[in-house]
């Protein structure tokens, strides 16, 4: 063979690799990596906390576009901004696009829940997850979320001076988890599981260095923890299920181990099943939690508002006997409130934004997202834009009168598309359930101390009970 073309056919695959390389790297996106596995994380996290985290994305927007690169959680990353990347990530083809979200949440997550997984296994365990949380299902636990709110209230509310409002807004949404969803009632085995949901947490967004006495490490051992107590609790709804003959559909664990493969073998693994309650108890708790807590304090801050929900909830009431629960048919009564909670939705967005990972180069923009790294936006950038949403700063829930009418992919507090968050009814319940004993029951202003927004509120005895004159008490956020 002629030497020449022994040599050219050696080389040329690696010239071409190399030219690959630097066609790549020169159609990246404009910004900086940043230093080896921090990158802007540090940065990012103390943003966040500081609540000023948009601001900086906007300041990105403003130096490199809606497109730039950056590096959170130890991988390089694609921030993307506006309606066509929201498009883009939530409708893109899952051989592109994976749902893969950074290391420290896989691995404290468990990697086999639906937030991870793409294609059959995605639709298979969605499908699992959705045969509990779909609307039909649902209806049935109305009185037990009613139930729940209002032994909240007495035990954490009344007669008490002052109470902090999210913590207790946590408290009853991982009440109503561990009730309707794990079928564990109160005692010390909730108060072990809170214990390490909270660890949890703590752990999930943070700098993914597994040393002891980091959050990330903490985060890692509550995670193992808590999975060990849940393996127990499936074996034991097995159990349940094949000795007692109780409903499938008790709780969403026993309803995930009954459901049934081709083979008549279980669906769902047991990890996949664990891993699904551990991420349903992270995502339950803390955004149901911070829909409620801003609610409140949009009452407390816009007195119109505030009327127009309290008339709408005082309907509903003066239909019901003293103590009578309510029902789905109730729920659906309260079209009004449930405006106000998609208005708070749109401006104060409990999920800040989210994770895609790439399965191979994509292009999006004019520039190269090479294969591997992540694509991260940010939820609140279309709700607050003038040009979708006009006078965005203003707090009107009549922009939901005709839900139709909000342009696609602009709209995005629970995802979209085939994605689109399978908890959704479930979160919408437990919000109204909440804000109408809270509004037939309390009234509040909001006053300011050290610490933040506070309210006071006054309680309202229930209609057709003796009035009694009670004092003053504080909310405080």
């Amino acid at each position: 063979m002629n030497p020449f073309l022994t040599l050219f056919i050696f080389f040329a695959p690696i010239l071409f690799l190399l030219m690959r390389r630097k066609s790549t790297s020169e159609r990246l996106p404009p910004g900086s990596l940043g230093l080896p596995i921090i990158g802007q994380s540090l940065v990012f996290l103390r943003e966040l906390k500081a609540n000023t985290a948009e601001k900086w994305l906007e300041e990105r927007v403003t130096k490199y576009g809606p497109v730039s690169k950056l590096s959170l959680f130890g991988k390089p990353t694609v921030f993307i901004h506006g309606k066509a990347a929201n498009k883009f990530v939530f409708s893109s083809d899952s051989r592109a696009i994976a749902n893969q979200q950074p290391d420290s949440f896989r691995m404290i997550i468990g990697e086999r829940n639906v937030l991870e997984l793409s294609g059959e296994d995605h639709k298979r365990v969605r499908d699992a997850l959705m045969s509990f949380l779909k609307p039909e299902c649902l209806k049935q636990y109305v009185e037990k979320m009613d139930r729940e709110v209002r032994r909240h209230l007495e035990l954490h509310w009344e007669g008490q001076q002052m109470v902090t409002v999210l913590p207790l807004m946590k408290t009853l949404a991982f009440d109503m988890i561990c009730s309707l969803l794990c079928g564990i009632e109160h005692g010390s085995r909730r108060d072990d599981l809170s214990t390490c949901v909270k660890l949890l947490v703590d752990g999930m967004w943070s700098v993914p260095l597994n040393f002891p006495f980091t959050r990330y490490y903490r985060g890692l051992r509550a995670s193992a923890r808590l999975q060990n107590m849940l393996k127990d609790l499936v074996r034991e709804k097995r159990v349940e299920l094949e000795q007692e003959g109780v409903s499938s559909h008790q709780d969403l664990i026993s309803c995930l181990v009954s459901i049934r493969g081709q083979d008549n073998g279980e669906s769902l693994s047991e990890d996949e099943i664990v891993h699904n309650v551990v991420a349903v108890m992270f995502a339950g708790q803390e955004t149901t939690a911070t829909l409620i807590t801003f609610i409140i304090r949009v009452l407390a801050n816009e007195p119109a508002i505030y009327a127009g929900v309290v008339q709408e909830q005082e309907e509903i009431a003066k239909g019901k006997v003293p103590g009578e629960l309510l029902t789905w048919e109730d729920i659906a009564k309260m079209k009004y409130t449930w405006k106000v909670a998609l208005e708070t939705l749109r401006m104060v967005p409990p999920v800040f934004g989210g994770f895609r990972k790439t399965l191979k180069d994509i292009e999006y923009g004019g520039f190269i997202i090479p294969k591997g790294w992540q694509i991260f936006w940010a939820t609140r950038m279309t709700h607050m834009d003038g040009g979708i949403f006009e006078e965005p700063s203003k707090f009107d829930p009549t922009r939901f009168e005709n839900q139709a009418s909000v342009p696609s992919y602009c709209f995005i507090p629970f995802g979209g598309g085939p994605r689109i968050c399978p908890g959704y009814e479930f979160a919408k319940i437990e919000t109204l359930v909440a804000i109408h004993n809270l509004v037939t029951r309390f009234t509040w202003k909001l006053c300011c101390n050290d610490d933040g927004f506070s309210w006071i509120p006054t309680p309202v005895p229930p209609k057709g009970l003796p009035i009694e004159i009670m004092p003053k008490k504080t909310l405080r956020i």
